[in-house]
């Protein structure tokens, strides 16, 4: 059951929240935003899903004989490179994650509500960046811990 907060947020009736102050209307969600919002995630699903298919493929490829009479500096960059290939594909299976949770919260009715708190995400934040689960002011108190 979505929460007052998310329905505020995706619906649009003003709610007064228990800090006295009102929501904004430029923090309602249309329907038309969230699709646009849902097919820009599912934009970015289907590039993930590719780049990391890409990168898993150059993984699996790479032959652990193949630095057989490198020398250690060959070997090192080697090395290197490829962990620096799983650390990007890890790193986009997490962007890839949090892009299938916000279609969940949309499809859900909870797009645009902060998960801790349960007041509306601003906007604004969400069009810059729509995986967003936390408010700014949560957030900030996430990565102040």
């Amino acid at each position: 059951m979505a929460t007052r907060a998310a329905k505020t947020a995706i619906t649009g009736s003003s709610v007064t929240e228990s800090s006295g102050t009102e929501n904004s209307v430029s923090d309602i969600w249309s329907a038309e935003e969230l699709t646009e919002v849902r097919e820009r995630l599912l934009a970015e699903i289907d590039e993930l899903h590719t780049e990391i298919l890409r990168a898993e493929t150059e993984l699996a490829a790479g032959n652990a004989s193949e630095g057989a009479g490198d020398d250690p500096a060959d070997a090192g960059a080697k090395t290197y490179e490829r962990e620096r290939e799983i650390a990007l594909t890890l790193n986009a299976r997490d962007v890839l994650a949090q892009n299938e949770r916000a279609i969940a919260r949309i499809d859900a009715g909870t797009y645009g509500v902060c998960e801790s708190c349960q007041r509306p995400i601003g906007k604004e934040r969400l069009q810059a960046f729509p995986r967003a689960t936390l408010c700014v002011a949560c957030k900030q108190r996430e990565e102040r811990r």
